[in-house]
């Protein structure tokens, strides 16, 4: 497996759980800055590769830790190569672009994987397996209140695209992996802007049953927190600690990732957190946005058209 980007999630994650994994070898490492492939490649005794396509070349399967939309046409180059996919979310920000690695993926024949943390976390991936064996539910609640951003402008998780983009596409695939893992897929979502970047969503599946989740990275640092739950005949459920059974190591989540790739490319069973999935997850994303610029647009004319005596 080759890997794409040389950030802090593929220095501190993908490129050592590559490194170690018992199914896969770190064939080598191609990132836009030559000089921090070279390090993150020779930490972890791989290739450096300065051409792209010629990493695609040496490997069966490509990770990436690039940004959305960054990543997207760089793998359906790989995917035209004949490599397996290991994603990051989303898998990018457009809805077309989306769809079109999707069909690449597809045309190519190759398997894929979306790393959605929780759907991979042994955690909370055996927790949210129970509760989908217990529908169906009536309702369920998913609100991410990040606070990645200080007051300046900087912060730890402060990359152009997150900054650009907000809570909605950063943390919000996270919130619809997780309930569709329990109520089904999502057929419809209506979005309503709050403050800063805030984005509320109410979302419906196709069992009947609907959904709601809050998304922002600009909470104030004393609202942060993360909420689950849902709601049926068995009464309300939500993990008892959110941290114990929430998130776990991400080295532990993205080697079970790993792991799935290696499964779906050797029995060709399409994992459930496929391409195609998120491509899904990217089109509502990109609906939602639009909902949300359409309602601050018309308070804008609102708030500025003189109102008749």
């Amino acid at each position: 497996m080759g890997l794409i980007g040389t950030g802090p999630w593929a220095t501190a994650t993908h490129a050592p759980a590559l490194a170690a994994h018992p199914d896969a070898e770190l064939s080598g490492v191609w990132g836009r800055r030559p000089e921090a492939a070279a390090a993150l490649a020779a930490a972890h005794g791989a290739t450096a590769y300065e051409d792209v396509d010629a990493l695609f070349a040496a490997s069966d399967a490509v990770a990436f830790a690039v940004p959305p939309d960054v990543q997207a046409p760089l793998a359906a180059r790989a995917a035209r190569a004949g490599c397996h996919l290991l994603l990051d979310k989303p898998v990018a920000t457009d809805a077309a672009a989306a769809r079109s690695l999707a069909a690449e993926t597809e045309s190519a024949g190759v398997a894929s994987v979306v790393f959605f943390t929780l759907r991979f976390a042994p955690p909370m991936a055996d927790w949210l397996a129970e509760r989908a064996a217990e529908g169906p539910w009536f309702t369920g609640r998913a609100d991410w209140y990040g606070s990645f951003f200080a007051a300046d402008g900087t912060g730890a998780f402060d990359s152009p695209w997150r900054a650009s983009k907000g809570g909605l596409w950063d943390v919000g695939p996270h919130a619809l992996a997780v309930l569709t893992a329990v109520l089904g897929e999502i057929t419809s979502v209506t979005a309503a802007p709050g403050p800063a970047d805030t984005v509320h969503l109410v979302l419906r599946h196709a069992g009947g049953a609907s959904s709601t989740a809050t998304l922002t990275l600009r909470a104030p640092e004393r609202a942060t927190g993360v909420t689950l739950e849902f709601r049926g005949a068995r009464g309300t459920v939500s993990p008892q600690a959110f941290g114990e059974t929430g998130w776990g190591d991400s080295g532990d989540a993205f080697r079970s990732a790993v792991s799935a790739l290696v499964a779906a490319a050797r029995d060709g069973r399409p994992h459930a957190c496929d391409v195609r999935f998120g491509a899904r997850v990217t089109e509502i994303l990109a609906t939602a946005e639009e909902q949300v610029r359409a309602r601050e647009d018309g308070e804008q004319r609102n708030r500025t058209t003189p109102q008749a005596p």
